[in-house]
This record gives structure tokens, C-alpha cells and sequence, in this order.
């Protein structure tokens, strides 16, 4: 080890950085890739986005109406006789849904409602219940466990 064979540690420095305006045997200086003269080529110059030069710009133009609920949550609803498919003392989970097909994608969550009749014993693992399919679940001896 000697100070010819030193170097950096693997990812320490940034190479390739380009340095404008330095000349113009770097190919780029005196206007440093700007141009001549004009708002883009000041210090801080440039347009906000979405500004068109003083014309009406366009998410002003279109109309606008409602409103999107950013907090809303998508949640994937099934009854409890969709339950019927799977066999007697099985467990029920999001992807055991998933793979038999009850179920496209989970979404923010798997809600079971009451709409239906239970005729087996399940142990059901999802998001939520509606109170009548919990019990429904429930009076046949199964489980209804929030995950």
C-alpha cells in the first residue's frame, strides 16, 4: 500500500459531474449552455409551472367539479355466503380469498357483510366484520378474527 494505489470508498464521490462556464475549450462556457440573453438564461429566471406566457392556462381553463377525498379508503366488500366455497373448519385469510377468487385485489382492506347464509364452520382472518356477519360466522362455532 502506497499513496499511488489510494482511492475513495466505493460510492463516496459523484463522478461526471459536468462543470459549466469554465471556458471555451470546454465546449460549454461563456453561456454555459443558456443561450443568449432572455428569462431562462438569468439567475433564477424561469416560469412556474404550468404558466403559458399570460394566456389562461390550461387547469384554469377546464372545468372543475367536486371534490376527491384523499382520505377515503377503498375497501373490498364480500357477503358471507361467498364463504360457501371453502370447506368445512378451514381458515379463511385475504389470500386464500385472493387465490380462489372471491376476491380481484385487496384493496385497503376485506370487509365481510351479513347479506347470505353460513352453513360451515370457518376461521375467518380479514380487515372487518358487519355485526350480522360476525355472528353468523360465530354461531356455527368459528372464529372471526380482525387482522
Amino acid at each position: 500500500m502506497d499513496l499511488s494505489n489510494l482511492k475513495p470508498a466505493e460510492g463516496s464521490k459523484q463522478s461526471n459531474n459536468f462543470r459549466v462556464g469554465r471556458g471555451g475549450g470546454s465546449g460549454n462556457g461563456k453561456t454555459a449552455g443558456k443561450g443568449q440573453k432572455g428569462q431562462k438564461s438569468r439567475s433564477g429566471g424561469g416560469v412556474r409551472l404550468g404558466f403559458e406566457g399570460g394566456q389562461m392556462p390550461l387547469f384554469r381553463r377546464l372545468p372543475k367539479r367536486g371534490f376527491t377525498d384523499i382520505n377515503s379508503k377503498n375497501i373490498v366488500a364480500i357477503n358471507v355466503s361467498a364463504l360457501e366455497r371453502f370447506e368445512d373448519g378451514s381458515d379463511v385469510t385475504v389470500d386464500t380469498l385472493l387465490e380462489s377468487g372471491v376476491i380481484k385485489k385487496t384493496g385497503d382492506g376485506v370487509k365481510i357483510l351479513g347479506n347470505g347464509e353460513l352453513t360451515k364452520k370457518l376461521n375467518v382472518k380479514v380487515n372487518a366484520y358487519s355485526k350480522s356477519a360476525k355472528e353468523k360466522i360465530e354461531a356455527l362455532g368459528g372464529k372471526a378474527e380482525v387482522i
